[in-house]
């Protein structure tokens, strides 16, 4: 197939460029038609166009060839990938330059891109969208903290809107030009304060704002927080960054203390530095130093998302079909995500999801167990996946959905919400799960009971709808004494098959729940939709 060109019904490709004053990014994705998409290309060059600009609000020739030449490769990259549109904009170093009409029109003539400019507090829009999509924030407020080259942007926002957003002039970059003239050299103490204090006089006014409304998580991302975050794990904890790995105020202020300390080439060579950022990550700390301190944030959260993830977001809202995903929380659209990028039986899992969920309901009424929403929503989420496996191949189909959501980084989890769905789906076939089964590995001695109990749920709802005409329209567990657990199914035809599959899991239920399973059935008069 000739680049441009694409498959009927195979989506549309899409890239995404955000042209920063540090960096140029590019995300490239296949947009299907049922709404899911996939990541086709992801990729960041460094171009430092702010270099040397700010102090005259002119971009400098150099800083503009080298952005030149990012996005005509970035470009380039889209075309050979079928890239139908290309969406790009330009952040602070552009839009505050004189000559920025200047290098828009090289952007247009020598690279092919059609760039627009963005406000600061578009921007932050942007970054909000990103980084709340890959979050599961429920009730709470967050505070997303995202710290560019040129300008650094503040949004208070829950899971669904936005309360407050700003952006600041204050960026790694601008006040590394600003007040580290000596960029080879140690940084002392009295430097790095008057970056701190120029950082609250710009400050005040948001961040006085911000001090009087409630905030009950504090997230950070941009590549400087992310540096930052990468060399607090390897100096703390002696390894890589986890995704769950949250940077304390105290660690910060430690690692700041470090890298003031050493001269340039020195800082470069700190495990866990990116060498290319070791000039103006001192600036950077600065900024999300006295943001915590004035703010009392005690702890960050940290992303790896942004503006570009961000403006794929922003367009696939604007997509009709893609505004009923948007009522969808960041786990259920992450799950679903997968889901159909696996080309899964989306009927057959809803069907599954439901019947789960009505045994889960009813053993929890029947005294069966003590689990509560949490475990509810694993259990709903596993469902979703649980056969995902049969995209690879049918054969050890379990072990292929182990595999695929285990290293799906599914947005909104924690590591340990991962291996237990991951676990989940495994364990929906074969036996149930030994103590020391390596799927297992990990969890707790808590966090496997609950795979153990919630995966006889799943492996029932499973054979309940084994013929994949969703017979069995309800399913409920009713407890006779302290022996016998009777499996009461509704269906709306014939449903041998899937009462003999149940059966076959008697063993599963005594080891789970310490009772004999009876199966019993009677025919609804009409049948019942699963949602």
């Amino acid at each position: 197939m000739t680049p441009g060109r694409r498959a009927r019904g195979a989506g549309k490709v899409v890239a995404f460029i955000d042209i920063g004053t540090n960096s140029v990014r590019v995300l490239i994705v296949r947009i299907r038609p049922n709404h899911s998409f996939a990541v086709l290309n992801s990729q960041k060059e460094t171009i430092r166009l702010g270099d040397h600009e700010f102090g005259e609000r002119r971009l400098q020739k150099a800083a503009m060839d080298r952005a030149v030449l990012v996005c005509r490769r970035f470009r380039e990259l889209a075309r050979t990938l079928g890239a139908e549109e290309i969406i790009a904009v330009a952040t602070s170093a552009t839009r505050e330059a004189r000559n920025k009409a200047e290098f828009l029109a090289r952007l247009k003539r020598e690279s092919g891109l059609e760039v627009h400019p963005i406000s600061g507090r578009e921007e932050a829009r942007l970054i909000y969208l990103g980084v709340s999509s890959g979050i599961h924030l429920g009730r709470r407020r967050a505070l997303f903290i995202d710290i560019g080259g040129g300008s650094t942007e503040l949004v208070l926002g829950d899971q669904d809107s936005v309360q407050y957003l700003d952006s600041l002039r204050l960026g790694a970059i601008r006040l590394s030009t600003e007040f580290l003239e000596d960029d080879e050299g140690a940084v002392d103490e009295e430097e790095y304060d008057a970056i701190c204090r120029h950082v609250e006089r710009v400050g005040v006014v948001p961040l006085k704002r911000l001090k009087r409304r409630r905030m009950d998580i504090a997230v950070g991302s941009s590549g400087t927080v992310e540096n930052l975050a990468e060399i607090a794990a390897r100096k703390f904890y002696g390894r890589t960054r986890r995704r769950d790995d949250a940077l304390t105020r105290g660690q910060l202020r430690k690692v700041v203390k470090m890298l003031c300390a050493l001269p340039l080439d020195r800082r470069r060579k700190v495990k866990g530095m990116n060498p290319e950022r070791a000039d103006i990550i001192i600036a950077g700390a600065a900024i999300l130093e006295t943001v915590m301190d004035e703010l009392d944030i005690e702890e960050l959260r940290v992303s790896d998302r942004g503006l570009k993830d961000g403006l794929l977001v922003d367009y696939l809202s604007r997509r009709g079909g893609a505004r009923r995903l948007a009522r969808l929380t960041v786990r259920e659209r992450s799950v679903l995500q997968l889901a159909r990028a696996c080309q899964f039986d989306e009927p057959h899992a809803r069907v599954v999801q439901a019947l789960a969920l009505e045994l889960f309901d009813s053993a929890r009424g029947a005294g069966l167990h003590k689990y509560a929403a949490p475990e509810r929503e694993l259990l709903s989420h596993a469902a979703v996946v649980h056969d995902i496996g049969v995209f690879l191949s049918f054969d050890n189909h379990h072990e292929h959905t182990w595999y695929l959501v285990k290293h799906a980084d599914l947005l909104g989890f924690d590591q340990v919400e991962v291996a237990q769905i991951a676990a989940l789906a495994y364990f929906n076939r074969r036996a149930l799960p030994g103590r020391w089964n390596p799927k297992l590995e990990g969890l707790s001695k808590r966090e496997r009971g609950v795979v153990e109990r919630l995966s006889v749920f799943l492996r029932m709802a499973e054979s309940l709808d084994r013929s994949r005409s969703a017979a069995v329209a309800h399913a409920g567990w009713r407890a006779e004494g302290e022996k016998r657990l009777f499996l009461e199914l509704k269906a709306v035809r014939d449903c041998h098959l899937e009462v003999w599959s149940a059966e076959g899991h008697a063993e599963a239920v005594k080891q789970a729940f310490g009772r004999k399973l009876r199966v019993r059935v009677r025919m609804a008069r009409r049948r019942a939709k699963h949602p």
